[in-house]
């Protein structure tokens, strides 16, 4: 595992949209792989059926910092297990670069601030050594009583949150299908939704730094209301 870019900085390049439809050869270019992920079959599928914010609203008499400290550390433990499910996938060959939805390249920054075009399990090791290294540091996520946060917290977690949305985004992107025949849609229906809840409900990612995925987001976090005949509109796997 390599930790020499644990501080660095990720970037969204998107690629740049084609104003024809052919190219000057008279080819067509490639469209946009079409998002199974968004197909009401699989978007229905679930593991629970309730609000997710009411999982991620602030109780009474618990401290922010405390909060975010706990629910980060609990995301980053998830997101790692459920791309774990589907790493072996997830290789230099299969996956060349960190791709997302709308012909997003994810670029990594080291610290001295060189952008680096990876493939997406060198990404992806980045950011999961990154983030080990920021929650298991004492001085910036304590676990003794006492001791306080740092002024650079908030900071820290906005980092995290929006590297651990970049792992999901891949996830959905480019291995969706594999993730179905696992049979573990449900599951990442479920964590993509409580992830995008607690982000906006703190407000913890610039919006404009996941609307790649707005139209999944949409579905999944404000789904419609249950029909009239139907006692559950949640599928269980």
């Amino acid at each position: 595992m390599e930790t020499a870019n644990t501080t660095a900085e990720a970037e969204e390049k998107p690629r740049p949209e084609r104003k024809s439809k052919t190219k000057p050869n008279g080819k067509k270019p490639p469209a946009e792989e079409k998002k199974h992920y968004l197909e009401p079959e699989y978007t229905k599928v679930r593991v629970v059926d309730f609000d997710l914010k009411e999982l991620v609203v602030l109780p009474p008499e618990i401290d922010l910092n405390e909060w975010l400290a706990s629910n980060t550390t609990t995301f980053f433990n998830l997101i790692n297990l459920q791309y774990s499910t589907i790493s072996e996938f997830c290789t230099g060959d299969t996956c060349q670069a960190m791709t997302a939805a709308c012909n997003t390249i994810l670029l990594w920054q080291d610290e001295k601030g060189k952008k680096i075009k990876c493939t997406a399990p060198q990404y992806v090791d980045f950011v999961m050594s990154s983030v080990q290294k920021i929650v298991t540091d004492e001085d910036i996520f304590p676990t003794k009583y006492g001791k306080e946060f740092p002024n650079t917290f908030e900071t820290l977690v906005k980092k995290i949150c929006r590297f651990l949305f970049h792992v999901l985004a891949h996830i959905y992107w480019a291995h969706f299908k594999e993730t179905v025949a696992l049979d573990l849609q449900g599951h990442l229906n479920t964590l993509y939704a409580h992830f995008i809840v607690f982000i906006r409900v703190f407000n913890l990612v610039d919006p404009k730094e996941i609307c790649i995925m707005d139209d999944l987001s949409e579905v999944l976090c404000n789904p419609p209301p249950p029909s009239p005949t139907a006692q559950n509109h949640v599928t269980e796997r």
